[in-house]
């Protein structure tokens, strides 16, 4: 059964895993005649609303790709806005996670980020992790060949003999978030069709979704809309039936 926008059904064929490519929020402050920092404050209020809509969706995970390993290459100007952009939301917006009950999870490199950064995001995960509602995992410093490289790094300085073959599964356990599900879906705004380094591992037999609507303009119809997609194709995995 699909999910009308407006009046969504919690359905066994819901995908329990979305990982969303945040994209469009400079295009969208353009386009209203603000700086791209106003693109990337609007941004982070739709991601909100999005995780609310997950939760009301029934959806158990949601990754939000919130700051690459490239992105570093920005102005310095928009990189110190959006470290600090960062910290205020994790600080200011803890309430939302509270009242929502959603565990935060971070996915990336956390040695990377700035210090006050890495200790906001290490206090979220501890006063969230009994929290059922949703998984949301923040996708920041974060690079899927870079995930690669340090899965392959812990398993050689963990493993018994290094020089034995490493499986797929050695690679799976030690990735980010071991423990969370292979993403179902994975969506991407702005019209863009790219997976910009984004969970390339873990999306090997995702399904994809593209929208042209800037990511601060999405609602919670829009992420009802991607699922409705996602409920009409048939995934094999590689077989036949």
């Amino acid at each position: 059964m699909a999910i009308e926008s407006h009046s969504p059904h919690k359905s066994s064929n819901l995908p329990q895993h979305i990982g969303i490519i945040m994209d469009g929020n400079g295009r969208w402050a353009e386009q209203q005649g603000k700086p791209r920092t106003a693109g990337h404050s609007s941004g982070t209020e739709a991601a909100k609303r999005i995780i609310k809509a997950a939760i009301d969706l029934g959806i158990s995970y949601i990754t939000l790709y919130t700051f690459s390993t490239e992105n570093w290459s920005r102005s310095t100007k928009e990189v110190n806005f959006l470290m600090k952009l960062l910290r205020q939301h994790l600080r200011r917006d803890s309430n939302f996670y509270h009242s929502y009950e959603i565990r935060v999870l971070h996915a990336g490199l956390l040695e990377g980020l700035p210090q006050e950064i890495q200790k906001e995001l290490l206090h979220a995960q501890e006063t969230t992790r009994e929290y059922k509602a949703i998984t949301a995992i923040l996708a920041i410093n974060y690079g899927g060949r870079d995930e690669i490289v340090r899965a392959v790094n812990k398993w050689r300085k963990n493993a018994a003999d290094p020089e034995q073959e490493i499986t797929i599964e050695e690679i799976s356990s030690h990735l980010d978030n071991p423990d969370v599900p292979d993403p179902d879906l994975i969506v991407r705004t702005a019209g863009e069709m790219r997976l910009s380094n984004f969970l390339l591992w873990e999306s090997a037999y995702a399904e994809f979704y593209y929208s042209s609507k800037l990511w601060p303009d999405w609602e919670y119809e829009d992420l009802a809309e991607a699922v409705e997609h996602y409920q009409t194709r048939k995934r094999k995995f590689g077989g036949t039936i």
